[in-house]
């Protein structure tokens, strides 16, 4: 393991080495280039000439096409504000209409459930009296009291056949009056002449009280009704208040039919202005969204003239002073360059150097597959000698037990009973020690989740105390480019206004030298000084703050330094746990592997009668990563995979890794369903003597679950389902041992 550690550390910092280099040949290349595209620009521009541009011609045209500029801009912003309100006042239109026509749809949708509501009802010839009656609102109950289903029979003449119905009779020649203080209830109640004499003579009450108190006074003939639907009768029939009738109902209905459809017609009315105003405020919006399309444009072209006008004078400005900057700038580009050069090209020696240094990897290699060879047949060489050792031992103890058994045959019966009770005691005992070890053995997960939760989150937080270090690494490298163009700028802008100031003090000694000559023309002189001081502006402030930055930053690069080394030592010290983890995990899994094939190999023999086989990790060297192949070689056949045996075969190598498996960590119960299906009689024997034999000698109890005879024969105890009735299932059990016992007695 640490040869091959050793390796891939090896293989790794090569692979390092060869991508470093690579990359900075690359770079070599990239820096190479721009040194000749540098000297070809400087070429260009050494062989270029200043132009001649009428500056004072552009300084019109950019006043010019500024006032254009502002004056759309003014129109554009007045246009804006009448569309925005046009806007507003289309949507708030829009919004009463749309709140309206919600109002008269759900209106109309009421009038049309009335409608059918109040279309329902027995077909005939003639209408009820009840739809020819109309009654003031929050009088239904009472008419519907003092009418009930009189209500429904039809008004009819004299020579209408109809059997039942209501015909006009005329007022009583001496009706009689109804109580003083009670109005009538034709006085609330449109009805056809039919009715008169029954509205006549019945009377209104205010509440439950007064009717009763009025009730013993009453005509014949005469009702008293009050508005929550209480009725009161001249023969002392009484209805209490709150009876709902269907002649009330049907009345409200028609009552709230009339009241929603004049609400419907005024909303209809509503709805048509406010449409009518939307419209309008649409209409208007719309002519102002194109006069702002017009406006807008109008400024774009009006910007675009002014931009390009400013931009013509800004170049004819900074032309002649760009050629010199471009010179300035390239000569620092091409020192740059070449210092990049000089820097890489000792990188790139160094590194060939380490390279040249590394170890032969190939030797390296070829060794770590010797010892790999090695170790592998000295494996296979131990596990042959386990092999052997085991055969010899099984041979010994299967002697020693036969010799014991021939010996203690004749007194098996006699000590029955003691090994009984001495089983009970071994039972008591083994189960003393299941139970701490399962004690032990739940403390075990809590350990090692506890352990592995630790870990997990050592690793988050190292990830996300990396990412933040990158993040901040990341910022503060982009600020530090950032700071290192503002200064190249500061300290090309400064260079430059040195250079100016030495020209001009070049030129203030030369002219007093030269006092004798002929002096400058003043207007000459004061346009140079106009250009010396646009040109002065135009270089823009000096960061004065650039070397405090300049510090903050290479603190800051410090600190996330520092952090980074944190980092890397954290993932470090997380491996080195994971390394041991995985050599752990590696040791137990090597250790627990070696016993299981171990007894697996023994196990294997015994349910065979010989032949041989034995467990193989496969598809890697890494134990933790490794495939399990099963090798086995019956008596009589070659050595081959488990797929290639036959379903017997395969089943005998199963029971024989399983219980090898339970000879190294045994369980308290283990259930085995049809396990002899695929097996012959004689197998199925072996099969038993083995399960007898782990039963006795090992920790685990079996459960089988069988339809063999031979199985259910050896069994100890029986359980099964039987059927002594038709549909009725029952459960028996059988003691083979106390069957026995009593068959020997009788």
């Amino acid at each position: 393991d640490r040869d091959t550690n050793d390796l891939a550390a090896a293989e790794a910092r090569r692979n390092a080495l060869n991508q470093r280099l690579a990359e900075l040949e690359n770079r070599l290349n990239r820096l190479a280039q721009r040194a000749a595209d540098a000297e070809a620009q400087k070429a260009e521009l050494e062989s270029r000439s200043a132009d001649l541009v009428d500056l004072a011609q552009a300084d019109a045209t950019v006043e010019t096409t500024r006032t254009a500029a502002d004056t759309a801009r003014e129109t554009l912003t007045k246009t804006e504000a009448a569309r925005a309100e046009a806007d507003q006042a289309s949507e708030q239109a829009a919004q009463a209409a749309r709140e309206k026509a919600t109002e008269q749809t759900a209106l109309e949708t009421e009038i049309r459930t009335l409608e059918r509501v109040l279309a329902t009802g027995p077909e005939t010839d003639l209408p009820p009296m009840l739809d020819q009656i109309s009654v003031d609102k929050g009088f239904e109950d009472a008419l519907g009291a003092a009418l009930g289903e009189d209500l429904s029979a039809p008004a009819m003449g004299d020579d209408d056949g109809a059997v039942i119905g209501w015909r006009a009779l005329g007022p009583m020649a001496a009706a009689p009056a109804l109580p003083a203080g009670v109005r009538a209830l034709s006085e609330v109640v449109k009805a056809p002449a039919a009715l008169d004499r029954r509205l006549s003579q019945i009377g209104i009450v205010e509440d439950a009280a007064e009717g009763t108190r009025l009730q013993a006074g009453l005509a014949p003939g005469q009702r008293l009704v009050s508005r929550a639907g209480g009725l009161w009768r001249w023969d002392g029939f009484r209805v209490a208040e709150g009876a709902e009738t269907a002649a009330a109902q049907r009345l409200a209905q028609r009552n709230r039919l009339n009241e929603v459809a004049a609400q419907a017609e005024a909303a209809r009315e509503t709805l048509d202005a406010l449409r009518a105003t939307a419209e309008a405020a649409k209409a208007r919006a719309e002519a102002l969204r194109t006069q702002e399309r017009d406006a807008r444009q109008a400024l774009n072209e009006a910007d675009r003239a002014f931009n390009a006008a400013r931009d013509r004078l800004a170049e004819v400005k900074d032309r002649a002073a760009a050629v010199q900057n471009k010179l300035a700038a390239l000569a620092e580009t091409q020192a740059s360059i070449a210092a990049d050069q000089e820097e890489s090209g000792a990188q790139k020696a160094a590194l060939e150097t380490e390279r040249s240094e590394l170890p032969d990897l190939e030797a390296a290699r070829t060794a770590l597959a010797d010892k790999r060879t090695a170790l592998a047949e000295k494996r296979t060489h131990q596990m042959e000698c386990r092999s052997r050792h085991d055969q010899l031992f099984q041979a010994s103890e299967a002697r020693k037990q036969r010799l014991l058994a021939v010996a203690s045959e004749s007194q098996m019966w006699v000590t029955r009973r003691s090994r009984s009770e001495s089983q009970l005691g071994e039972l008591a005992e083994r189960a003393t020690a299941l139970q701490a070890d399962l004690d032990a053995l739940q403390q075990k997960p809590a350990e090692i989740a506890a352990k592995r939760d630790e870990l997990l989150t050592a690793i988050q937080g190292a990830e996300a105390r990396r990412n933040t270090a990158a993040d901040h690494l990341a910022q503060a490298e982009a600020t530090l480019a950032e700071a290192d163009r503002d200064m190249r700028q500061a300290e090309h802008d400064l260079s430059f206004a040195r250079e100016t100031r030495v020209r001009a003090e070049g030129a203030v000694e030369l002219a007093e030298v030269e006092d004798g000559k002929d002096l400058p023309e003043l207007e000459n002189a004061e346009s140079r000084v106009d250009r010396l001081l646009r040109e002065r502006d135009t270089m823009g402030p000096v960061n004065l703050r650039a070397e405090q930055e300049m510090t903050e930053l290479s603190e800051q690069i410090t600190g996330l330094e520092t952090e980074k080394t944190d980092l890397l030592a954290a993932i470090d010290k997380l491996r080195q746990g994971i390394n041991e983890l995985n050599r752990e995990g590696r040791a137990r899994l090597l250790a627990s592997f070696e016993e299981v094939n171990g007894h697996f190999q023994v196990l294997f023999q015994r349910l065979f009668g010989g032949g041989k086989a034995h467990l193989e990790l496969v598809e890697s060297d890494d134990p933790l990563e490794a495939g399990l192949e099963i090798f086995a070689s019956p008596p009589g056949k070659r050595l081959q995979v488990l797929s290639l045996l036959s379903g017997g075969e395969q089943a005998l190598t199963a029971l024989a890794l399983l219980f090898g498996v339970f000879q190294t960590n045994p369980a308290p119960i283990c259930v085995l369903d049809e396990v002899d299906a695929p097996l012959d009689d004689a197998n199925v024997d072996r099969f038993c003597s083995m399960l007898d034999e782990m039963a006795a000698t090992g920790q685990t109890r079996f459960i089988v679950i069988t339809h063999h005879r031979m199985t259910m024969a050896r069994m100890h105890r029986l359980f099964g389902v039987t059927m002594q009735e038709r549909g009725v299932s029952q459960l028996v059990s059988v003691d083979l041992q106390q069957a026995e016992s009593f068959r020997e007695s009788a």
